[in-house]
């Protein structure tokens, strides 16, 4: 698996950060499994590949992430397991206020968190970043968590299901928005923010993420399935491993009777007054 030649900005802005250079490919099948081959084969923590275009991008829950030629930010960043025993589960709270203050730094513009893992920004939300984390080798010394990036930087002509509730930095900024400089405050929040967990400061992440997330976690109303069926209940924010605290209101067409407060680790939540149909 042979790399190409890094695109002149990106180079130019990684080396004047003193960041090291990525893995570019111009046309993959997924960043991430670009990652997790090169973590495979030894690739040292902060390995970062970047693409101009993904095939099989993914999202959560099997869904695919579009990844049109020269319209987002599609990068995956090596992340070792090690000194982060206990706070594996936060990788994805920390890159998640890696993407936000990255996104927040360069184009200005007033970015929220919805949990888990994903970027929006207005009223009702627009989804305008995503971020998967895949583990492998968990339990070894080779345990390492791929960190997947996605970020809409133009506009596009975005799939049907999503072409409602997506938007792109050119749709939101007056000042375009450089991915070259996006890129690069990426990788440098992304090493405090993962520093942080290393120095077992979890508090300095989750902080900054109720921050970037209040909107979604101050009693707002949201809804979501479980094993019992349709549930809806009151976000009351996320407790020290990542989880939504929700306090379960009643059920929706028939499911069962609520059952005060519960942690969501997982699923789809839909925020009632904030969510775009």
């Amino acid at each position: 698996m042979t790399s190409e030649s890094v695109p002149a900005d990106v180079a130019a802005a990684l080396s004047r950060s003193g960041l090291p250079p990525v893995a570019f490919f111009a046309d993959v099948d997924s960043t991430n499994d670009r990652a997790l081959a090169l973590a495979e084969q030894g690739a040292p923590d902060y390995t970062a590949v970047l693409a101009d275009v993904q095939r099989a991008g993914r999202g959560r829950r099997g869904r695919t992430w579009f990844s049109p030629p020269g319209a987002g930010m599609y990068l995956s960043v090596v992340v070792r397991a090690d000194g982060l025993e206990g706070h594996l589960g936060l990788v994805t709270m920390a890159a998640g206020v890696a993407v936000v203050e990255a996104v927040s730094e360069i184009s200005g513009l007033p970015v929220e968190l919805k949990w888990p893992n994903d970027l929006v920004i207005g009223r009702p939300w627009r989804k305008l970043a995503g971020i998967l984390c895949e583990a492998s080798a968990l339990g070894t010394r080779q345990a390492v968590v791929v960190v997947g990036i996605g970020v809409n930087l133009e506009r596009s002509a975005y799939p049907p299901e999503v072409a409602g509730r997506a938007t792109s930095l050119a749709a939101e900024c007056d000042v375009p928005a450089e991915r070259a400089d996006l890129i690069v405050a990426c990788l440098r929040h992304l090493r405090t923010r993962i520093a942080n967990l290393r120095a077992n400061d979890a508090e300095a992440v989750l902080s900054r993420w109720r921050q970037f997330g209040r909107a979604g976690l101050d009693h707002s109303p949201v809804r979501w399935t479980d094993a019992r069926g349709a549930c809806r209940g009151i976000a009351c924010g996320v407790d020290r491993d990542g989880a939504l605290r929700v306090r379960q209101a009643g059920p929706v067409a028939g499911a069962p009777e609520g059952r005060g407060d519960e942690r969501l680790i997982a699923g789809d939540v839909v925020w009632e007054l904030l969510s775009r149909a």
